[in-house]
């Protein structure tokens, strides 16, 4: 049968990759319709099932469209080349990373473009377990996988755009952040950085089983706190969001330095996992260094009315998301660390730079 993913003894040249490996696997978004609230919707009636230049989206209702942009080597791509992560894994994440972003402006996801490079000799079981991975990772929250393109390159090179949209109101940006706010956080942090740190100094496998896995998941299965950003973005109270990609410290400066707005951090408040904690004891680090480092956590880092945060908790509650308060927001710049009785101007921890 044409449409079967099958074995070949070479992997299949591009343009019939594209249309038995592809174009089937994708055909099941063709045609899907996304509910983005405030009586709105988004079909697909173009997506890589039709092989035209571009998908194509009819979006009734006010609504704004935000788009954003991601890429993984697979050169460099640490986890991956040591055999902790599979292409399925690496797929997901380049989904998972992509629609953070979007999350973090209180959108709901509607796609996700891809760029797939491969090697020529990558066979079409691995290809094709690869393209499974981004397409499961839209559909984990509600996402279509509407293709892009591919080709070989002599590693695996993977780069994606995500897209969503929100109500004109609902929109959260960075530079919105006021004195008097809360600084809420929507989960644990540091433990994607803590399974990197872990995996260079060669101490994965010093870590129980249980909590290894806990760590990996953050690069397995990559969770855009979608739920998290819609709640946020209707909720009045709330008006800062970004995601903590670049890691907690990464966030918090760049939260600051946009709505120029200093920050407080109550070290003994911030949401650290036992894994991450036994991560700190094997490395010999502080455990602040792994939660507010270079960590890709995904998760969201937000602001809302001091007055309005019992409101929000119970809105979390209800629909049974997490909710840490992690510190306050000030007049002036900068952010300050606080741990017990003492206070410091120097935050722990590493950010993220792209090199």
């Amino acid at each position: 049968m044409e449409n079967a993913l099958i074995e070949d003894a070479l992997p299949l040249d591009e343009p019939t990759k594209l249309r038995r490996l592809v174009v089937p696997l994708l055909a099941e978004f063709e045609q899907q319709s996304v509910n983005l609230g405030n009586h709105s919707t988004a079909e697909l009636v173009l997506g890589a099932a039709g092989q035209d230049d571009c998908a194509v989206y009819h979006v009734k209702g006010e609504q704004m469209l935000v788009f954003g942009s991601d890429y993984v080597r697979g050169t460099k791509f640490h986890l991956y080349e040591e055999g902790y992560l599979n292409n399925y894994d690496v797929g997901w994440y380049l989904a998972g990373a992509n629609l953070s972003d979007v999350a973090a402006m209180g959108a709901v996801p509607l796609g996700l473009l891809s760029v797939i490079r491969y090697p020529l000799r990558m066979a079409d079981s691995e290809f094709t377990q690869l393209l499974r991975g981004v397409s499961d990772g839209c559909r984990a929250v509600g996402a279509l996988n509407v293709g892009g393109d591919i080709g070989t390159a002599e590693r695996v090179i993977l780069s994606g755009a995500a897209f969503g949209s929100v109500e004109p109101t609902g929109l959260l940006r960075r530079d919105a952040a006021k004195p008097g706010q809360l600084l809420i956080l929507t989960g644990h942090t540091g433990e994607a950085g803590a399974a990197m740190k872990l995996s260079t100094a060669k101490l994965l496998e010093s870590l129980s089983i249980e909590s290894r896995e806990v760590l990996l998941r953050r690069w397995k299965r990559v969770a855009p706190r979608v739920a998290h950003g819609r709640v946020f973005s209707n909720h009045s109270g709330v008006t800062a969001c970004t995601d903590t990609s670049d890691g907690l410290k990464g966030a918090l400066e760049s939260l600051s330095r946009s709505s120029s707005v200093r920050f407080s951090v109550n070290a003994a408040s911030l949401p650290i996992s036992p894994a991450t904690r036994q991560a700190a004891e094997l490395l010999e680090v502080s455990v602040w260094d792994l939660a507010l480092g270079d960590s890709v956590d995904f998760e969201l880092l937000a602001t809302v009315d001091a007055d309005r945060y019992e409101s929000l908790r119970q809105d979390c509650a209800d629909a049974r998301l997490p909710l840490f308060v992690i510190g306050s927001v000030q007049t002036g710049e900068g952010i300050s660390w606080e741990a017990g009785t003492a206070s410091s101007e120097f935050l722990p921890g590493k950010e993220w730079r792209h090199d």
